[in-house]
C-alpha cells in the first residue's frame, strides 16, 4: 500500500496545478484517494464562501485517481457531475472518492466534498464522473 500512495504522490505533485491551488493528497489506497486543501482568501468567491471552482477542481481529480488506482495505470476523466449541496465555508475542505464499477477501459466513480471547521464536517459537495484509461 505505501508503494501505492508513493506513486500517487509522485504523480500528484507533478501537477502545476494542484500545486498552485495549495492541494494535497492525503489518503491513496486500492479503497479510494483523499485530496485536502486548507482554504485561503483566494480561493473564495464574494460572498465568503469557497469558489464552486475550486470545489469542482476537488471533485474532478479525487474522481480521476480514485479511477486510475481503480484501472492500474494512467487516467483522464471522460465526464463528471457535481452536485452543490452547501455553502464551503470552513477552513478546510476534503474530496473523498472511490471507483463504484470498474471494466477493462473504464470506471465509474463517486467523490463526497466535505466542508471542515475544527471537528465540524458538513458534506458541501457530490460528485460522480467516469474515468477512462489512458493508452489501452
Amino acid at each position: 500500500m505505501d508503494d501505492l500512495y508513493q506513486l500517487s504522490r509522485h504523480v500528484f505533485e507533478a501537477q502545476p496545478f494542484s500545486m498552485f491551488l495549495g492541494a494535497e493528497l492525503t489518503r491513496a489506497s486500492s479503497d479510494g484517494v483523499t485530496l485536502s486543501l486548507t482554504v485561503a482568501d483566494h480561493h473564495k468567491q464574494q460572498h465568503g464562501y469557497v469558489h464552486g471552482g475550486v470545489i469542482s477542481y476537488l471533485a474532478d481529480n479525487s474522481l480521476t485517481f480514485a479511477g486510475g488506482l481503480a484501472l492500474g495505470g494512467d487516467a483522464l476523466t471522460s465526464e463528471f457531475k457535481l452536485n452543490y449541496l452547501k455553502p464551503a465555508k470552513g477552513s478546510r475542505l476534503e474530496a473523498r472518492a472511490e471507483a463504484q464499477s470498474v471494466g477493462r477501459r473504464q470506471a465509474v466513480c463517486r467523490c463526497e466534498i466535505y466542508s471542515i471547521e475544527g471537528a465540524q464536517k458538513i458534506l458541501c459537495a457530490l460528485g460522480q464522473g467516469t474515468i477512462v484509461a489512458v493508452g489501452k
